[in-house]
C-alpha cells in the first residue's frame, strides 16, 4: 500500500510493519489535517505551561494565598510532562497511537475543567499534574504519528508546523493570560481548553492511525522510577534556582543529576529499556540534541528576561513591555515561509552556523538597549531574534531524525521530547541564574545604568546559546540535505 505525502504529491513509502489499523483513505489532505492537529494540541498544551503567568495574583487572591504560594501550580504541570513523557512511547506501543492520543486529549480537557473549578490550593495542584500527565501523553506520541507518516523529504516542511507552539506559547501566553483576567475570570483561561479539547478530540478519533507495535515489551519500572525521579528532582532544582541559590537547590540539581546518570547506566544495559539511547550514536541526532539543547536554553530564556527588564529594569509599563515582546512573535510568524527555501537552498549546516551566530548576536544586542533605545530599533532587534529562532528550532527539529531508521524512531522521538522538556525548563532556570551573575558583576564594577542586570544576563544567555555552535561544526558537510531535495 502506497500514500501520498501531505506535502507533496509524490508517493510516500509503505509504513512500517508495525503499523496497524491504518485506513485505505489516509490521503494526503488527510495527512495535512494531521499535522495541523498536532502542532494544535502542541499549541495548547505549551501555552498552559505560560498563560497563567500573568494570572497568578488574580487566582492566589481568589484562593487566599500568595502568588509565590500558587507558582508550584506551573511546576507541578511541568514536572508532571518532564516525568511522564519517557513512559509515552511504551504507553503507545501497548495501547495504540489513536487510543492513546484520543485519551490524552480527555484527561488534558478533563484536568483543564478542573482547574477551573479549583476551590483551594490542593486542588488546583492536583489537577494541574492531571493536566501534564496528558500533556506528556499528546506531545510525543502526537510528534511520532507524524514522524513515521511522512516522507523524510516532507519531514522539514512538517517540523517546521510542530515547532512554532514552542516557540510562539512562551511569548504569547502571558500577555494573553493577562487579557483574560482583565476582562473576565481567571477560571476562563482554563475553560477555554474545553471546546478546544472536543473539537480535538473528535478530530483524533478521525485522523489518527493506531499504530502498535509489533511486539510487546515488559513495561520499564526500574527506568520509569530512576528516570521520572531523576526528572522531577531536575525540574524542581531548576525552579528553585529562580527563588535563591542555597544548598537547597544544590541538594536538588545534584541528586537530579546523580538518578539521571543511573537511569541513563541502566537504559544502557537493559534488555527492554524504557528510552532507548541507541540513537546518540548517529551523528545528526547527537549534535541536534546536545547543540540544540543549548541553543533551546538561550532561546527560552529571552521571554522570562525581556518582560522583567523592560518592566523591572526600564519602568515599562505591563501593556507597552507585551507589545515589544510580541515582535519576537512576528519575526517568528514571518520565518515560517522562509524556512523551507532557504534550508533547500543552502542545506542544514550552514544555516545552522549562520544561526547560531545570528542568535547569540541579537541575545547579546538586548544587553544595548537602553531606556532611551528608539522604540523601532528595539522592536527591529526583536524582530531579527524571532526571525533566526525560529529557523534554528526547524532546522534542529528536522535534522534531528534526518539520519534515523524507522526502527529506530519511537526512541529516538521519546529521548528528544523529554530532553526537549528539559532543556526548555533549563531556559528560565538559566534566565534567573544569569540575572544573578548579573546583579554580582555590576555590584563589583560599580555599575547603576537601568536594568543593568538584565543587560549582563542577556550577554551569558548568548554565550550559552553560542555553545550550541560546537556540535554544529562538528557535523559533517552535507547532513541532512538529503531531507531537503
Amino acid at each position: 500500500m502506497r500514500f501520498l505525502s501531505p506535502l507533496s504529491k509524490r508517493p510516500m513509502k509503505p509504513l512500517p510493519s508495525d503499523s496497524t489499523d491504518i485506513p485505505a483513505s489516509f490521503d494526503p489532505a488527510r495527512l495535512r489535517k494531521l499535522i495541523w492537529l498536532v502542532a494544535g494540541v502542541f499549541f495548547m498544551e505549551n501555552l498552559d505551561g505560560t498563560i497563567i503567568a500573568t494570572a497568578l495574583p488574580t487566582m492566589a487572591r481568589s484562593f487566599g494565598r500568595t502568588a509565590i504560594e500558587l507558582n508550584v501550580g506551573v511546576s507541578a504541570y511541568l514536572m508532571a510532562l518532564g516525568v511522564f513523557i519517557p513512559a509515552s512511547g511504551w504507553v503507545a506501543d501497548r495501547f495504540g497511537t489513536r487510543r492513546v492520543f484520543a485519551s490524552a486529549i480527555i484527561i488534558f480537557t478533563l484536568a483543564s475543567a478542573l482547574c477551573g473549578m479549583a476551590s483551594g490550593l490542593g486542588e488546583f495542584v492536583a489537577a494541574r499534574i492531571l493536566q501534564g500527565v496528558g500533556g506528556a501523553m499528546m506531545v510525543p506520541v502526537g510528534r511520532l504519528v507524524i514522524l513515521k507518516n511522512t516522507r523524510k523529504q516532507d519531514l522539514m516542511a512538517a517540523m517546521s508546523m510542530l515547532v512554532w507552539p514552542a516557540l510562539i506559547a512562551p511569548v504569547l501566553g502571558p500577555p494573553l493570560g493577562g487579557f483574560i483576567v482583565s476582562h473576565a475570570s481567571w477560571r476562563w483561561i482554563f475553560y477555554l481548553n474545553l471546546p478546544l479539547g472536543l473539537v480535538a478530540l473528535a478530530l483524533a478519533l478521525l485522523l489518527v492511525p493506531n499504530m502498535r507495535g509489533a511486539e510487546r515489551r515488559p513495561f520499564d519500572a526500574q527506568g520509569f522510577l530512576l528516570s521520572g525521579a531523576g526528572i522531577f528532582l531536575l525540574l524542581a532544582g531548576m525552579e528553585h534556582i529562580v527563588a535563591a541559590v542555597d544548598p537547597l537547590t544544590l541538594g536538588l540539581l545534584g541528586s537530579g543529576l546523580l538518578l539521571v546518570a543511573l537511569a541513563v547506566r541502566h537504559f544502557r544495559r537493559a534488555a527492554a529499556p524504557m528510552v532507548d539511547l541507541s540513537s546518540l550514536s548517529i551523528a545528526t541526532f547527537a549534535a541536534a540534541l546536545r547543540g540544540g539543547s543549548f541553543s533551546r536554553m538561550a532561546i527560552g530564556s529571552a521571554p522570562f528576561l525581556l518582560p522583567l527588564m523592560f518592566q523591572v529594569g526600564f519602568g515599562y509599563g505591563a501593556f507597552q513591555s507585551g507589545l515589544l515582546v510580541l515582535a519576537v512573535f512576528a519575526g517568528n510568524l514571518t520565518m515560517k515561509s522562509m524556512t523551507t527555501p532557504v534550508l533547500k537552498r543552502f542545506g542544514f549546516r550552514p544555516v545552522l552556523i549562520v544561526t547560531c551566530l545570528i542568535n547569540s548576536l541579537t541575545l547579546a544586542a538586548c544587553a544595548l538597549l537602553t531606556p532611551g533605545t528608539p522604540i523601532l530599533l528595539t522592536v527591529v532587534i526583536l524582530f531579527a531574534g524571532g526571525l533566526v529562532r525560529s529557523m534554528q528550532f526547524t532546522a534542529f527539529s528536522t535534522i534531528a531524525f534526518s539520519d534515523v531508521p524507522q526502527p529506530r524512531l519511537q526512541g529516538a522521538n521519546g529521548l528528544f521530547s523529554t530532553i526537549f522538556q528539559i532543556s526548555m525548563g533549563a531556559g528560565i532556570a538559566l534566565g534567573a541564574l544569569a540575572v544573578r551573575i548579573g546583579h554580582v558583576a555590576a555590584t563589583e564594577l560599580g555599575l547603576s545604568a537601568p536594568g543593568i542586570d538584565y543587560r549582563f544576563a542577556f550577554l551569558i544567555v548568548a554565550g550559552v546559546g553560542l555553545l550550541a555552535l560546537i556540535d554544529v561544526l562538528r557535523l559533517p558537510k552535507g547532513a541532512g540535505d538529503h531531507m531537503a531535495r
